[in-house]
């Protein structure tokens, strides 16, 4: 009862009709701190570029002020790739959180266990086997930028997830076992990549590699009805797994004991899982390690058991916004966001990988 009582994990009772949660009161304070950063963000990203926009006057915009020039640029111009920045690191957060809960592994994210390889070699094939020069515009464009891409990915992302899990099932999953087979899963799935560029045209390679670095630049609508419609989904889904989360963070074995359904539990946390990390990698590309990194800060700062799933979320779309923020206006030269993730993610793994060393030499 005393680490109840203890402030990292105090929680306070919310009721709701019949129905009530415990809200972890540091948890509530982090989740409001990161939206607050979020929305400035946000409306940094909207104000800044090669026409600056004074803060109020964007929020003023936002909500139905400004002129004319004001509301062209904002509205028209910047708000939809912003709002993609946000709709994917929501999902890449997410995601992160649930698979690094289901493997109980740090390293157990979309991007190292295969996913994000897998949903971009399906994606990658479709762009080059109908023709990445019609991606960009007309119908055929728009029907393969709202429909093709996000099936294409997720069946890619759902395919490697399958073997994923018969390849690491040995009465039961083990983390680092998941997370060794999906680094070699990631690899193979790499070499696909790379095998369809070089036997594609070299307008349909182009398309696909500058999908590849994953960027937002003139990302719009087209690509965010897609993710809004997966999120109505699976945020719910994810959210009802809670509980059966905190009971997977025991073992399997004691999970089965308290009458838990391991397999559809996991099999439900995989899917959701998958399905966010494969529409946002339609959306605008892989975007490195963001699901890596996002679900690990928000345990810190949080202090629980547990890659918290709300703050996961938050912070994700604040690292994707800053990304975006970065290549656009910080930076003296055009990048692709998935260049500014990865410089931010890869000394994390580095460092997560010899914490990891240590602790086993010790």
């Amino acid at each position: 009862m005393a680490v109840l009582s203890s402030p990292r994990t105090a929680a306070h009772p919310v009721r709701l009709g019949g129905a009530s949660w415990r809200v972890p009161l540091r948890a509530a304070l982090v989740a409001a701190v990161a939206s607050l950063l979020l929305f400035v963000l946000v409306v940094l990203d909207l104000a800044l570029g090669d026409v600056d926009i004074p803060f109020g006057t964007t929020v003023s915009t936002l909500l139905g002020g400004g002129d004319g020039g004001s509301q062209f640029i904002i509205h028209q111009l910047r708000l939809p790739q912003a709002t993609v920045g946000v709709l994917v690191g929501v999902c890449l957060g997410l995601s992160g959180a649930l698979c690094q809960t289901f493997a109980r592994n740090p390293l157990a994210s979309p991007d190292i266990l295969g996913v994000t390889q897998g949903a971009s070699a399906g994606a990658v094939a479709l762009i080059v086997i109908t023709g990445g020069s019609g991606y960009g515009g007309g119908i055929i464009g728009g029907t393969l930028q709202t429909l093709g891409l996000p099936v294409a990915a997720f069946l890619g992302g759902l395919g490697t997830a399958a073997v994923l899990y018969v390849l690491s099932w040995r009465r039961g999953i083990d983390g680092q076992r998941l997370v060794l087979i999906g680094i070699g899963l990631g690899a193979a799935l790499l070499a696909i990549v790379e095998w369809l560029l070089v036997r594609a045209r070299i307008q349909d390679a182009a398309s696909a590699q500058v999908w590849l670095n994953g960027s937002l630049n003139a990302r719009g609508w087209d690509q965010a009805e897609p993710v809004v419609l997966t999120l109505l989904v699976l945020v719910p889904l994810s959210f009802w797994l809670v509980r059966h989360l905190n009971v997977l963070q025991l073992g399997d074995d004691s999970a089965r004991t308290l009458g838990l359904r391991l397999q559809t539990t996991q099999l439900l946390v995989l899917l959701s899982a998958v399905g966010l990390a494969a529409i946002a990698v339609s959306a605008c590309g892989p975007l490195a390690f963001v699901a890596l990194v996002v679900p690990q800060v928000a345990l810190r700062l949080t202090g629980g058991s547990r890659p918290p799933l709300l703050v996961s979320m938050i912070l994700g779309a604040v690292l994707v916004v800053s990304a975006d923020l970065i290549t656009r206006v910080v930076l003296p030269f055009a990048v692709p966001a998935g260049v500014v993730t990865a410089a931010v993610g890869a000394p994390y793994l580095i460092w997560l990988l010899v914490r990891a060393n240590r602790k086993v030499s010790t």
